[in-house]
């Protein structure tokens, strides 16, 4: 493996821009490894999580809701955002009995994706939910989202077709995809 040191970067000073409910936002002043200085502006997130939910009947469960930046409702799995120091997996198993009003007693790590990197501290860690039991939905007071089933084929054919815009309903999807075809 080869050696990266040299790429590292020195934060020198940091000030906060913005410190909000979701997101913090910083400048920082930092040292390139050429002793130049630049600067970086970073999102702080706490990061999420995302269930890829499959059924016994081989289908996922996906969520329809607005997103705002955006201005469209899309089809993504189930996700929430982590509290600071919250356990990942905990929180996964709150927000699919949230969002979709089940459990799992199967609930198994596929990892962790950096959504944006150059701009972002944000990790999503990723978990396949399996054998399902089935509740009642209890959604934030300012949550509204619709649940619909998919068969997994079609939900991968709609990644390929680009149908899928959410980075990691898109890469949860093919990662499982590959996992099931090297059983």
């Amino acid at each position: 493996m080869m050696n990266t040191e040299h790429l590292n970067e020195t934060t020198l000073h940091s000030e906060e821009i913005f410190n909000g409910r979701i997101i913090h936002v910083e400048r920082d002043s930092v040292q390139l490894e050429d002793q130049t200085q630049a600067f970086r502006e970073v999102v702080r997130h706490p990061g999420g999580v995302c269930i890829l939910a499959l059924t016994d009947q081989d289908e996922i469960l996906l969520v329809k809701q607005f997103r705002y930046p955006h201005s469209t409702v899309t089809t993504e799995i189930p996700a929430g955002k982590l509290e600071y120091g919250e356990d990942h997996e905990a929180c996964g198993r709150r927000e699919l009995l949230e969002e979709c009003g089940c459990t799992a007693n199967s609930f198994t790590y596929l990892g962790n994706l950096f959504p944006t990197p150059a701009y972002c501290s944000e990790v999503i860690h990723m978990y396949l939910a399996q054998d399902l039991v089935f509740s009642r939905q209890s959604l934030d007071e300012d949550e509204f989202l619709d649940v619909e089933r998919m068969p997994f084929e079609t939900a991968l054919s709609k990644v390929l077709d680009n149908q899928f815009p959410d980075a990691k309903t898109q890469i949860a999807i093919l990662k499982y995809a590959v996992i099931r075809n090297q059983k």
